[in-house]
C-alpha cells in the first residue's frame, strides 16, 4: 500500500505467533521490510515463531475490544492489480461497517453488475493474504480468508 505506512516499528523480518484464547487459535503473522505479508490463524504456530511484535499486540488489543482500524499497517500485496485495487477498496471499509460485494466492486471501480467483476471480487476476498488488516470480514455477502469462526469471531468484535 503507502511506502509511508508501517508495520510497527519492528522491521525486522520473520514470522510471529502468539495464541489466542479468544479465537481458539494462533494469530500468526509474516513481515519483511516492515511490512505486513501475511497474517493466518493455524491451530498451531510455526516452530520458528517469536510472539513479540508490536502489530500482534495491537490484534491482541482489538481482540480485547480496542477500536483498530489497521490503516496505518504496511501490507506489501503480490496480488493482480485489479485485485490490489479491491483489496484496498476493502480497507476502506470502517470499523464496525459492513459492505457488500457490490459496494466493493464499485468502490475498486469494477462494475457492480457485471457477474465477472463480481466473482472476482469475491475470489479476491477469498485469496486475501492479510485478513483483519484487510478486512474482508466487513463484506457481509463475501468470502473471507480466514476461517468461518475466526471471520464471526472478528465480526463480533466489531458488533457486526
Amino acid at each position: 500500500m503507502d511506502d509511508a505506512e508501517t508495520a510497527g516499528n519492528d522491521a525486522s523480518a520473520g514470522i510471529y505467533a502468539r495464541e489466542s484464547e479468544y479465537l481458539g487459535r494462533y494469530v500468526q503473522i509474516g513481515v519483511a521490510g516492515g511490512r505486513l505479508l501475511s497474517l493466518s490463524f493455524p491451530e498451531s504456530a510455526d516452530p520458528g515463531a517469536d510472539d513479540d511484535h508490536e502489530l500482534l499486540d495491537r490484534i491482541f488489543a482489538y481482540l480485547e475490544g480496542k477500536r483498530d482500524g489497521f490503516r496505518d499497517v504496511a501490507v506489501a500485496l503480490a496480488a493482480a492489480t485489479a485485485d490490489h485495487h479491491i483489496l484496498t477498496a476493502v480497507r476502506e471499509i470502517p470499523y464496525g461497517e459492513q459492505a457488500s460485494v457490490k459496494q466493493v466492486a464499485r468502490m475498486a471501480d469494477l462494475d457492480p453488475e457485471d457477474g465477472d467483476d463480481l466473482q472476482r471480487v469475491r475470489q479476491a476476498l477469498d485469496d486475501n493474504p492479510t485478513p483483519l488488516v484487510v478486512p474482508d470480514h466487513r463484506v457481509r455477502d463475501g468470502p473471507s480468508a480466514a476461517p468461518p469462526v475466526i471471520e464471526q469471531r472478528l465480526r463480533s468484535v466489531e458488533g457486526l
